[in-house]
């Protein structure tokens, strides 16, 4: 494997595709009048979407070693169950910390709770954007740019948590804060701001630690300096 080079265009890309999904609740916030608690859901939400594509990446991994798939038998399965049970956890707290009272007998039920509270909420079509914006990088970056071909899986096994606490952290403190000061559309605005401003600066890590880049020519075959 030689030395690998940044991609500004790759990059600006899926960016791009980051931005603008994360922009997408400002229209549940100015035109649904969305509070704290369809905010927070959503981004608990792109956690499950998070951890899919997850499985995606680890089904892909340099799928030419063979002792990989061996690998890949017994750590997926083990993601699935630890990283749902992280889901789930994390679920009850925004069901029963910012769902209101209609949530509070039965905040343990979050799969139950989920589809009826994006129905209630109206929040589908900014998880669908912000599906569409991990999609987008999941094909550029990770497939198109090649980093399934160098990834270890135990990369994939401990990339998400990182991402997700240090973002959740802030969102969760932000959620309070909004509900200190009853949900004024500014403080919305700025938790959607420093939401964006965070995951912008774990996906440009992340994609710094998973390798991302194309193959820099071997010195031998560039073209001679002329000086």
């Amino acid at each position: 494997m030689g030395e690998l080079r940044k991609n500004p265009t790759r990059w600006d890309i899926s960016t791009a595709a980051l931005v603008l999904a994360n922009a997408t609740p400002l229209v549940g916030v100015f035109l649904m009048h969305w509070q704290v608690f369809p905010l927070l859901l959503l981004y608990w939400l792109e956690n499950v979407i998070v951890g899919v594509f997850n499985v995606l990446r680890m089904v892909c991994a340099d799928p030419t070693d063979p002792g990989g798939w061996i690998g890949k038998f017994f750590l997926i399965p083990f993601f699935c169950v630890h990283y749902g049970m992280f889901c789930f956890v994390h679920g009850i707290f925004v069901f029963a910390l910012f769902g209101g009272s209609q949530y509070n007998a039965t905040a343990f039920h979050v799969w139950g709770n989920v589809l009826p509270a994006i129905q209630r909420t109206g929040l589908g079509f900014a998880a669908l954007s912000i599906a569409s914006s991990h999609g987008v990088s999941f094909a550029v970056n990770y497939i198109h740019g090649g980093e399934y071909r160098h990834v270890s899986l135990s990369q994939l096994m401990t990339q998400p948590y990182t991402r997700i606490m240090v973002m959740h952290f802030t969102i969760l403190l932000g959620g309070f804060a909004m509900m200190a000061l009853h949900s004024p559309v500014y403080g919305l605005l700025m938790l959607v701001a420093v939401k964006t401003g965070v995951d912008v600066a774990a996906h440009r890590k992340e994609r710094e630690r998973l390798g991302s880049g194309w193959p820099v020519m071997p010195a031998e075959e560039q073209p001679a300096k002329i000086a």
